[in-house]
Protein backbone atom coordinates (compact mmCIF):
# COMPACT_ATOMS: atom_id res chain seq x y z
CA UNK A 1 0.00 0.00 0.00
CA UNK A 2 1.83 3.23 -1.03
CA UNK A 3 1.99 6.48 1.39
CA UNK A 4 2.28 9.98 1.09
CA UNK A 5 5.79 11.45 0.46
CA UNK A 6 5.17 14.81 1.63
CA UNK A 7 3.53 15.74 4.77
CA UNK A 8 2.74 19.26 4.06
CA UNK A 9 0.34 17.47 1.03
CA UNK A 10 -1.22 15.04 3.05
CA UNK A 11 -2.56 18.00 5.11
CA UNK A 12 -3.94 19.81 2.05
CA UNK A 13 -5.47 16.80 0.38
CA UNK A 14 -7.13 16.38 3.56
CA UNK A 15 -8.39 19.96 4.07
CA UNK A 16 -9.43 20.04 0.19
CA UNK A 17 -11.25 17.25 0.80
CA UNK A 18 -13.32 18.19 3.79
CA UNK A 19 -14.03 21.77 2.58
CA UNK A 20 -15.62 19.88 -1.37
CA UNK A 21 -17.40 17.58 1.20
CA UNK A 22 -18.65 20.29 3.31
CA UNK A 23 -19.64 22.35 0.46
CA UNK A 24 -21.35 19.31 -1.26
CA UNK A 25 -22.98 18.82 2.09
CA UNK A 26 -24.35 21.99 2.61
CA UNK A 27 -24.96 22.54 -0.34
CA UNK A 28 -28.59 20.51 0.60
CA UNK A 29 -29.99 22.82 2.94
CA UNK A 30 -30.74 26.34 0.74
CA UNK A 31 -33.14 24.29 -0.62
CA UNK A 32 -34.66 22.63 2.36
CA UNK A 33 -35.01 26.21 4.37
CA UNK A 34 -36.64 27.57 0.89
CA UNK A 35 -39.32 24.76 0.97
CA UNK A 36 -39.95 25.13 4.97
CA UNK A 37 -40.47 29.14 4.65
CA UNK A 38 -42.51 29.11 1.47
CA UNK A 39 -44.39 25.85 2.78
CA UNK A 40 -44.46 24.90 -1.04
CA UNK A 41 -42.02 22.69 -2.92
CA UNK A 42 -43.25 24.51 -6.50
CA UNK A 43 -40.22 24.96 -9.05
CA UNK A 44 -38.36 21.79 -7.75
CA UNK A 45 -38.50 18.73 -9.67
CA UNK A 46 -39.52 15.68 -8.38
CA UNK A 47 -37.79 13.96 -10.96
CA UNK A 48 -34.66 15.40 -9.72
CA UNK A 49 -35.03 14.48 -5.94
CA UNK A 50 -35.78 10.75 -7.42
CA UNK A 51 -32.63 10.26 -9.50
CA UNK A 52 -30.34 12.17 -6.81
CA UNK A 53 -31.30 9.49 -4.50
CA UNK A 54 -30.51 6.90 -6.81
CA UNK A 55 -26.92 8.60 -7.11
CA UNK A 56 -26.29 8.97 -3.62
CA UNK A 57 -27.26 5.75 -2.56
CA UNK A 58 -24.64 4.17 -5.66
CA UNK A 59 -22.03 6.52 -4.32
CA UNK A 60 -21.91 5.43 -1.10
CA UNK A 61 -22.14 1.59 -1.76
CA UNK A 62 -18.83 2.28 -3.78
CA UNK A 63 -16.96 4.83 -0.89
CA UNK A 64 -18.10 2.51 2.28
CA UNK A 65 -16.97 -0.49 0.43
CA UNK A 66 -13.83 0.54 -1.13
CA UNK A 67 -13.10 2.54 2.46
CA UNK A 68 -13.95 -0.47 4.45
CA UNK A 69 -13.77 -3.50 2.89
CA UNK A 70 -10.05 -5.15 3.39
CA UNK A 71 -11.26 -7.69 0.58
CA UNK A 72 -12.84 -5.12 -1.90
CA UNK A 73 -9.22 -3.37 -1.22
CA UNK A 74 -6.89 -5.79 -1.86
CA UNK A 75 -8.61 -6.31 -5.13
CA UNK A 76 -8.05 -2.65 -6.09
CA UNK A 77 -4.56 -3.43 -5.18
CA UNK A 78 -4.12 -6.32 -6.85
CA UNK A 79 -5.42 -3.88 -10.11
CA UNK A 80 -3.18 -0.90 -9.83
CA UNK A 81 -0.69 -2.07 -7.60
CA UNK A 82 0.36 -2.31 -4.59
CA UNK A 83 2.45 1.21 -4.65
CA UNK A 84 -1.01 2.96 -4.84
CA UNK A 85 -3.42 4.61 -2.36
CA UNK A 86 -6.85 3.87 -1.79
CA UNK A 87 -8.83 6.66 -3.93
CA UNK A 88 -11.65 6.99 -1.31
CA UNK A 89 -11.42 8.80 2.07
CA UNK A 90 -13.84 8.85 5.01
CA UNK A 91 -14.86 12.39 3.61
CA UNK A 92 -16.31 10.54 0.63
CA UNK A 93 -18.17 8.05 2.82
CA UNK A 94 -19.63 11.20 5.03
CA UNK A 95 -21.06 12.98 2.09
CA UNK A 96 -23.48 10.59 0.18
CA UNK A 97 -24.91 9.34 3.80
CA UNK A 98 -25.62 13.03 4.64
CA UNK A 99 -26.96 13.49 1.54
CA UNK A 100 -29.53 10.85 1.46
CA UNK A 101 -30.63 11.97 4.71
CA UNK A 102 -31.40 15.23 3.39
CA UNK A 103 -32.96 13.43 0.58
CA UNK A 104 -35.29 11.84 3.10
CA UNK A 105 -36.29 15.88 4.84
CA UNK A 106 -36.89 17.24 1.11
CA UNK A 107 -39.05 13.90 0.56
CA UNK A 108 -41.39 14.59 3.72
CA UNK A 109 -41.74 17.90 2.22
CA UNK A 110 -42.55 16.95 -1.38
CA UNK A 111 -45.28 15.21 0.67
CA UNK A 112 -46.80 17.90 2.95
CA UNK A 113 -45.79 21.23 1.46
CA UNK A 114 -47.90 22.56 -1.25
CA UNK A 115 -46.98 20.86 -4.60
CA UNK A 116 -48.88 22.65 -7.30
CA UNK A 117 -49.58 20.15 -10.52
CA UNK A 118 -45.61 19.11 -9.71
CA UNK A 119 -45.55 15.25 -9.91
CA UNK A 120 -42.61 12.72 -10.72
CA UNK A 121 -42.52 11.61 -14.46
CA UNK A 122 -42.92 7.85 -15.63
CA UNK A 123 -39.50 8.20 -17.40
CA UNK A 124 -37.81 8.70 -14.01
CA UNK A 125 -39.57 6.01 -12.26
CA UNK A 126 -38.57 3.86 -15.26
CA UNK A 127 -35.10 5.05 -14.90
CA UNK A 128 -35.14 4.13 -10.89
CA UNK A 129 -36.72 0.79 -11.37
CA UNK A 130 -34.33 -0.06 -14.93
CA UNK A 131 -30.71 0.97 -12.62
CA UNK A 132 -31.82 -1.24 -9.69
CA UNK A 133 -32.63 -4.34 -11.61
CA UNK A 134 -29.57 -3.69 -13.49
CA UNK A 135 -27.74 -3.03 -10.30
CA UNK A 136 -28.95 -6.74 -9.24
CA UNK A 137 -28.22 -8.46 -12.26
CA UNK A 138 -24.31 -6.94 -11.53
CA UNK A 139 -24.29 -8.34 -7.78
CA UNK A 140 -25.73 -12.30 -9.16
CA UNK A 141 -22.88 -11.67 -11.95
CA UNK A 142 -20.34 -11.20 -9.40
CA UNK A 143 -21.24 -13.49 -6.63
CA UNK A 144 -19.86 -17.00 -8.47
CA UNK A 145 -16.51 -15.19 -8.75
CA UNK A 146 -16.52 -13.04 -6.04
CA UNK A 147 -15.44 -9.90 -8.30
CA UNK A 148 -16.49 -7.07 -5.63
CA UNK A 149 -14.33 -4.57 -7.19
CA UNK A 150 -16.15 -5.09 -10.90
CA UNK A 151 -19.03 -4.87 -8.62
CA UNK A 152 -18.76 -1.49 -7.00
CA UNK A 153 -17.38 -0.16 -9.83
CA UNK A 154 -20.45 -0.64 -11.66
CA UNK A 155 -21.94 1.18 -8.67
CA UNK A 156 -19.53 3.72 -9.34
CA UNK A 157 -20.12 4.37 -13.06
CA UNK A 158 -24.27 3.98 -12.02
CA UNK A 159 -23.55 7.30 -9.90
CA UNK A 160 -21.85 8.93 -12.86
CA UNK A 161 -24.72 7.98 -15.09
CA UNK A 162 -27.15 9.21 -12.46
CA UNK A 163 -25.30 12.50 -11.83
CA UNK A 164 -25.06 13.45 -15.84
CA UNK A 165 -29.17 12.79 -15.52
CA UNK A 166 -30.32 13.77 -12.39
CA UNK A 167 -29.68 17.60 -13.37
CA UNK A 168 -31.72 17.39 -16.36
CA UNK A 169 -35.23 17.07 -15.19
CA UNK A 170 -34.28 20.67 -12.90
CA UNK A 171 -32.63 22.78 -15.84
CA UNK A 172 -35.67 21.32 -18.31
CA UNK A 173 -38.24 22.53 -15.20
CA UNK A 174 -36.46 25.69 -15.55
CA UNK A 175 -36.72 26.16 -18.94
CA UNK A 176 -40.28 25.63 -19.45
CA UNK A 177 -41.28 28.34 -16.27
CA UNK A 178 -38.87 30.30 -17.83
CA UNK A 179 -37.91 31.24 -13.86
CA UNK A 180 -35.96 29.24 -11.30
CA UNK A 181 -38.01 30.59 -8.35
CA UNK A 182 -38.28 27.98 -6.04
CA UNK A 183 -34.96 26.19 -6.76
CA UNK A 184 -31.87 27.41 -4.61
CA UNK A 185 -29.07 29.01 -6.53
CA UNK A 186 -27.02 28.93 -2.96
CA UNK A 187 -26.99 25.01 -3.57
CA UNK A 188 -25.25 25.43 -6.63
CA UNK A 189 -23.41 27.55 -5.34
CA UNK A 190 -21.86 25.38 -2.80
CA UNK A 191 -22.27 22.85 -5.73
CA UNK A 192 -19.73 24.31 -7.66
CA UNK A 193 -17.42 25.20 -5.06
CA UNK A 194 -17.52 21.37 -4.25
CA UNK A 195 -17.00 20.28 -7.43
CA UNK A 196 -13.38 22.49 -7.90
CA UNK A 197 -12.43 21.72 -4.36
CA UNK A 198 -12.64 17.73 -5.14
CA UNK A 199 -10.84 18.29 -8.80
CA UNK A 200 -7.91 20.20 -6.47
CA UNK A 201 -7.94 17.30 -3.94
CA UNK A 202 -7.54 15.04 -6.23
CA UNK A 203 -4.63 17.00 -8.23
CA UNK A 204 -2.82 17.57 -4.89
CA UNK A 205 -2.68 12.96 -4.09
CA UNK A 206 -1.42 12.88 -8.22
CA UNK A 207 1.00 15.15 -7.33
CA UNK A 208 2.39 13.54 -4.45
CA UNK A 209 2.38 10.31 -5.60
CA UNK A 210 3.97 11.46 -9.01
CA UNK A 211 1.15 9.10 -10.72
CA UNK A 212 -2.66 9.67 -12.02
CA UNK A 213 -3.84 6.46 -11.00
CA UNK A 214 -5.75 7.65 -8.61
CA UNK A 215 -8.29 9.64 -11.28
CA UNK A 216 -8.52 6.27 -13.12
CA UNK A 217 -8.60 4.59 -10.27
CA UNK A 218 -11.42 6.38 -9.06
CA UNK A 219 -12.86 7.39 -12.32
CA UNK A 220 -16.20 8.16 -11.03
CA UNK A 221 -14.67 10.55 -8.76
CA UNK A 222 -13.37 13.19 -11.46
CA UNK A 223 -16.60 12.77 -13.60
CA UNK A 224 -19.04 13.20 -10.73
CA UNK A 225 -17.39 16.73 -10.23
CA UNK A 226 -16.98 17.65 -13.90
CA UNK A 227 -20.31 17.18 -14.40
CA UNK A 228 -21.82 18.84 -11.23
CA UNK A 229 -19.90 21.58 -12.35
CA UNK A 230 -20.88 21.63 -16.00
CA UNK A 231 -24.80 21.61 -14.65
CA UNK A 232 -23.84 24.67 -12.33
CA UNK A 233 -22.86 26.65 -15.19
CA UNK A 234 -25.85 25.95 -16.84
CA UNK A 235 -28.09 26.83 -13.48
CA UNK A 236 -25.74 30.29 -12.96
CA UNK A 237 -26.75 31.38 -16.23
CA UNK A 238 -30.41 30.33 -16.45
CA UNK A 239 -30.37 31.92 -12.51
CA UNK A 240 -28.21 35.33 -13.61
CA UNK A 241 -28.85 35.81 -17.26
CA UNK A 242 -31.84 34.63 -18.78
CA UNK A 243 -34.37 34.22 -16.00
CA UNK A 244 -32.90 37.21 -13.96
CA UNK A 245 -35.60 40.07 -14.89
CA UNK A 246 -38.05 37.68 -13.45
CA UNK A 247 -36.58 36.36 -10.41
CA UNK A 248 -35.69 40.25 -9.37
CA UNK A 249 -39.04 40.33 -9.28
CA UNK A 250 -40.10 37.50 -7.41
CA UNK A 251 -41.22 39.64 -3.91
CA UNK A 252 -43.46 41.74 -6.11
CA UNK A 253 -45.55 38.99 -7.68
CA UNK A 254 -47.12 35.56 -7.00
CA UNK A 255 -45.69 32.76 -8.34
CA UNK A 256 -47.72 31.64 -11.54
CA UNK A 257 -47.51 28.18 -10.31
CA UNK A 258 -48.30 28.67 -6.14
CA UNK A 259 -50.61 29.02 -4.23
CA UNK A 260 -48.73 30.70 -1.53
CA UNK A 261 -49.57 34.73 -0.65
CA UNK A 262 -47.39 37.31 -1.79
CA UNK A 263 -44.21 37.62 -0.15
CA UNK A 264 -43.68 40.22 2.41
CA UNK A 265 -41.60 43.65 1.56
CA UNK A 266 -40.01 42.78 4.55
CA UNK A 267 -38.92 39.04 2.57
CA UNK A 268 -37.24 41.39 -0.18
CA UNK A 269 -33.75 41.46 0.05
CA UNK A 270 -33.76 37.30 0.77
CA UNK A 271 -35.98 36.70 -1.84
CA UNK A 272 -33.58 37.93 -4.40
CA UNK A 273 -30.71 36.32 -3.09
CA UNK A 274 -32.50 33.08 -1.85
CA UNK A 275 -35.52 32.51 -3.37
CA UNK A 276 -34.34 32.29 -6.84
Amino acid sequence: MGSWNSISMEIIYQVLGWISIICWALASYPQVILNFRRKSVVGLSFDYVMLNCTKQSSYLIYNATLFFSSTVQRQYFDKYGYDQMIPVALSDVFFPFHSILLISVVSVQIVFFDRGNQKVSKTSIAIFVAVWFFAAACFFMALPTHSWLWLVSIFNSIQVFMTFIKYSPQAFLNFTRKSTVGFSIGNIVLDFTGGVGTLAQMSVQSIDQGSWVNFFGNIGKPLLALVSIGFDLIFFYQHFVLYHIKASRVSFQRDPESTEPLIKDSDHLQGIATTS
